[in-house]
């Protein structure tokens, strides 16, 4: 079963780079905005921000060291939570474009997609209200699109990154990604505790059927005993159920705009701070304490915010 935890960590997800600005007026896309909304949702409670940049101009994905260096100093100077960039980065990028941001910066954590799907939000086209040609484009691209995460392109995330002390949140959006971390393990490229985020609700990987964490959850127990953390990310509008449902079983969880942008049913979130607070809520009804980032560090075994490069 994951590590034996008295406490829950609450990661935010912060803006991503699914969504798209015209879904929402609350998505941040600028530095300002993306600054504010993470250290708010720290104060809220969440003890790890995932990050992503976007092209202040337009709000589209973007990996540019220097879109990130724009913010992250703001984060780390308003709030304590671990920062967690992407080298998932926007949906079509090269592995070089992706993880130049976490070669630049250094931070505590980065994420670590275990393994290549099919990844198809064109779906999400129906919730456009006027928008820019590039995002109808970005949406409708990903019919045709394969989020490539090779062993070697693993392997070589693995290389360039954990020399600076780097920890990872491996994403697994299939049972297959965990035998994928396993190997990894096996090599001894990884070591434990292994913080594993396993996603639910991506139209090419598993979906948002409870079964579907049970089976998880049995998978990551026999692979890796008490080895690991287990965190749940549900989409749209799972995550609330979801979540909650993984940290019943002793996982901790993730919310955030970058997984889904309404805080209830037909009621866009009017910021990450909102989503942290419900889900708090929730968990601290259910007898649940939260972690503070400095509990959170304990768990996950970062070097410290002193370490990062930003």
């Amino acid at each position: 079963m994951p590590r034996p935890s008295k406490k829950t960590i609450i990661s935010c997800a912060i803006t991503g780079s699914i969504h798209t600005p015209s879904m929402s007026p609350h998505l941040p896309v600028t530095a300002d905005q993306i600054a504010e909304s993470a250290i708010g949702a720290a104060k809220a409670g969440a003890a790890v921000l995932h990050l992503h940049a976007r092209v202040p101009e337009t709000g589209a994905p973007s990996q540019n060291p220097a879109h990130y260096a724009a913010f992250l100093p703001r984060i780390r100077a308003g709030t304590d939570a671990i920062v967690n960039i992407t080298t998932g980065g926007g949906l079509g990028m090269s592995l070089e474009e992706r993880i130049a941001p976490a070669v630049q910066a250094a931070p505590e954590l980065a994420s670590l997609n275990m393994g290549s799907f099919n990844f198809n939000i064109s779906a999400a086209e129906k919730a456009l209200n006027n928008p820019q040609p590039w995002e109808v484009d970005y949406l409708r691209g990903t019919r045709d699109l394969i989020m490539s995460n090779t062993f070697t392109q693993i392997e070589t995330v693995l290389a360039r990154l954990s020399g600076s002390g780097m920890r990872f949140e491996f994403e697994c959006y299939d049972t297959g990604h965990l035998y994928n971390l396993a190997h990894f393990a096996d090599r001894g490229l990884v070591k434990p505790p292994f913080f594993v985020q396993a996603i639910f609700g991506v139209t090419g990987a598993q979906g948002t059927d409870p079964e579907n964490l049970m089976h998880m959850r049995a998978t990551a127990d026999r692979l890796f005993g008490d080895d690991y953390l287990l965190s749940v990310l549900g989409a749209g509008r799972a995550q609330f159920p979801l979540v909650t449902m993984g940290a019943i079983l002793g996982g901790h969880v993730r919310v955030g705009l970058e997984d889904n942008l309404y805080l209830a049913r037909g009621q866009l979130a009017e910021s990450n701070a909102q989503m942290v607070a419900k889900v708090r809520r929730i968990l601290e009804e259910l007898g649940h304490e939260i972690a503070t980032p400095e509990e959170a560090r304990a768990m996950l075994g970062t070097k410290g915010a002193d370490k990062v490069g930003f």
